[in-house]
């Protein structure tokens, strides 16, 4: 049981931690359908994190090759006078952007007015099984942002056709496009709301252009994932896992390698479905999991239990 856990977890991360349907979410759902405490198991999410950060280190090394030396190149000019702003290279600004996008997450280590709770402590509270309803409502809420995308590329496509062959949209971001993108960002850490759905319908109401904005949100995953497995890994130590829920070694290896393996095909089914317009089959499929996740929520509330374990709420 442990094994298929272990197997199944790692592909529901793979799968939803670059689809546009919330990785958070659906770890919660499948936690639940499991009866398996997600906090107790916090270790295990983390490292399954980890294996979906190995998928798109190795599908974009090319980019991140030429983003790392551009950085280095980038020091070069601004220690010796050469740098210009307004003649900087494309990668040289998808660097900056990618900066500002990420000083919005210091807002999650701000505490939350009235509380002792932080914003990240405010997020992860919502992940639990006795949540489901909440989870479930935002799932609903990234349906309505991949739809609310779909109409924003829909129009910035109709303008006409760009002088490359490309539909028109804006390439580069800037400043105001990343710090939009970065705030997103961080409310897509409440579980239900998709990181890379949000980031990317958000991004398509800037008129960005889909396949440019696909990338930058990926990229900026990597960072963001990385420092998310940092902090959380210290919780994940400190949290008692329950008895007769442990994951074995074993069992953690083969979640992360297949967690790494689906999404690194999970990036490239997105690529595709993004490129082909069939982006409203994950605005339908968030939409039809969230209505079935909060009508066995209010079942669940009204019973006293949880229907596929049976173990009291």
């Amino acid at each position: 049981m442990e094994f298929i856990y272990s197997i199944v977890m790692g592909i529901v991360q793979g799968l939803t931690e670059f689809l546009p349907v919330s990785s958070s979410g659906h770890l919660t759902l499948v936690q639940h359908i499991f009866g398996v405490d997600g906090e107790s198991n916090f270790f295990f999410n983390v490292m399954l994190h980890v294996g979906t950060l190995v998928a798109v280190c190795v599908f974009y090394y090319r980019l991140i090759w030429d983003l790392i030396k551009s950085f280095i190149s980038l020091l070069g000019k601004i220690f010796t006078g050469k740098f210009s702003w307004k003649n900087r290279t494309d990668h040289e600004n998808m660097l900056f952007m990618l900066i500002i996008s990420l000083l919005p997450l210091f807002i999650l280590f701000l505490p939350v007015p009235g509380t002792d709770l932080s914003f990240k402590d405010v997020s992860e509270l919502f992940s639990g099984n006795k949540y489901l309803y909440v989870v479930s409502g935002l799932l609903l809420v990234t349906s309505i942002l991949l739809w609310i995308g779909i109409a924003c590329n829909k129009r910035t496509c109709s303008r006409g056709i760009s002088k490359t062959g490309e539909k028109e949209g804006r390439k580069n971001y800037n400043i105001l496009d990343a710090i939009v993108v970065g705030v997103t960002q961080v409310v897509a850490t409440l579980p239900g709301i998709s990181r890379s759905g949000s980031t990317l319908a958000t991004a398509e109401m800037r008129g960005i252009n889909k396949q440019r904005a696909i990338d930058y949100t990926f990229i900026l995953g990597i960072p963001t994932i990385l420092a998310s497995a940092v902090f959380e890994l210290k919780d994940a130590f400190e949290t008692p896992v329950a008895p007769g829920e442990e994951i074995g070694t074993l069992a953690l290896v083969i979640g992360m390698v297949v967690s790494a393996i689906v999404g690194y095909l999970a990036i490239l089914i997105f690529k595709w479905f993004l490129k082909t317009d069939k982006m409203y089959i994950f605005a339908t499929y968030t939409a039809v999991i969230g209505i079935v996740g909060i009508i066995i929520s209010i079942i669940e509330m009204n019973c006293g239990y949880n229907l596929f374990s049976g173990a009291a709420l």
